[in-house]
């Protein structure tokens, strides 16, 4: 870890990369599970393949929210290579420390991710 302009301690950057490449490890293995599940052959009796439509779209939805996380996961190991990650994307400010710790994907400080023009984590 490393001071900040604030006096926090800023996560270590290879830390900080190494907890992010996992977790894209695990993303990555998720979506490729759940595709084999999605792609598998529908059951003949049709009250079966009800139950399987229902599930499909819960396995969707958990689908998108690992796509999205990869997406985020992707960009903030690319403010790694840029040099700028932990400087907030809004308004250019250091991220604090300990919201880094508890989300390595933030892109903005929490008062800019809690504005109503934010879409980001």
């Amino acid at each position: 870890m490393s001071a900040d302009r604030e006096g926090g301690l800023m996560p270590d950057k290879a830390e900080v990369r190494s907890r992010l490449t996992e977790r894209l490890a695990v993303l990555t293995a998720q979506i490729g599970r759940i595709e084999g599940e999605l792609g598998r052959p529908l059951d003949d009796d049709f009250a079966e393949q009800a139950v399987d439509r229902e599930d499909d779209e819960a396995l969707n939805a958990v689908e998108s929210a690992a796509l999205s996380e990869i997406d985020l996961t992707r960009k903030a190991i690319a403010r790694l290579d840029a040099g700028s990650y932990g400087i907030c994307t809004g308004c250019g400010e250091m991220i604090a420390p300990a919201r880094l710790a508890a989300l390595p994907i933030a892109a903005e400080c929490i008062s800019c991710a809690g504005a109503p023009h934010s879409g980001k984590a």
